[in-house]
């Protein structure tokens, strides 16, 4: 298959998905090799034999937007974003926790893929600075089941783990070339499968990290769309973390940006 023709279907199946073309450009070669399998297994030679499949059945839209779900993750990802929640987030914790009168941190993962965020949040409550005496309770969702049978399964590479902490390391079990993350650290942690485009979970939450999926490789309304969700789930003063290069669409509201990629609910 041809860069460019793969390029050109692309440009033409996004945004039917909700995705937009910008968001791929540089993640395209995974996504034109998954395409390449699976018009093998469908015994396709040409993308315009794909086409006029898809065309003609829209159950194959499902496969194709499988294929179409970037899954790049590894812990501790974007150092400096984790360093600030580690440091800052227990200032957050008491003053949250004091207006409820309570000591629990809601906390919801989206788009988790296969664990690594939402287990590093488990890491920095257990290991990290953060005070021992707030209990995180985790909610991590995707809508790939086959990322989060990988993230139950908790077993990861050498290289997913380089960038976390030398101390934070210790909470892994060799297993073969696998390192698997000890079950007492995957206790705050529970997995749901849900598709953010479509859904959110119940419940409101003091802290949800939506980095590196909507609004890097979803369309502008779909942005705006789910970023009203987020807010609506947020409690007032809670906070949304973003990806260190994402940014929010304009037209949100009820959110204020204290940095690039962190908004916090406006508290009326």
């Amino acid at each position: 298959m041809k860069d460019a023709d793969c390029i050109h279907f692309l440009q033409w199946a996004l945004p039917r998905l909700g995705f937009r073309w910008a968001g791929f450009r540089r993640v395209r070669g995974q996504v034109c090799k998954r395409l390449g399998r699976r018009m093998t297994e469908l015994g396709l030679k040409e993308l315009s034999d794909y086409r006029a499949l898809l065309e003609k059945h829209s159950e194959e839209w499902r496969q194709l937007d499988g294929l179409c779900r970037i899954s790049v993750s590894r812990f501790y990802r974007d150092q400096g974003v984790w360093r600030w929640l580690e440091r800052e987030l227990p200032h957050e914790l008491e003053r949250q926790a004091l207006t409820r009168g309570e000591f629990r941190l809601r906390i919801w993962s989206a788009g988790c893929a296969s664990g690594e965020e939402p287990y590093t949040l488990a890491l920095m409550f257990a290991l990290g600075e953060t005070p021992k005496r707030y209990e995180p309770a985790i909610l991590a969702t995707d809508a790939d089941p086959h990322l989060l049978a990988r993230a139950r399964r908790a077993c990861y590479s050498r290289s997913s783990l380089r960038e976390l902490p030398a101390t934070w390391r210790a909470a892994f079990e060799r297993s073969g070339d696998a390192f698997c993350l000890s079950p007492a650290y995957r206790t705050p942690v529970r997995f749901l499968a849900q598709d953010i485009r479509r859904d959110v979970p119940d419940g409101r939450f003091d802290l949800v990290l939506c980095r590196n999926l909507v609004f890097t490789y979803f369309q502008a309304p779909l942005q705006a769309a789910i970023a009203g969700r987020l807010t609506e789930v947020l409690v007032p003063g809670g906070l949304l973390v973003l990806g260190s290069h994402e940014s929010l669409p304009e037209a949100v509201s009820g959110l204020v940006q204290e940095r690039p990629w962190l908004h916090r609910r406006e508290m009326t």
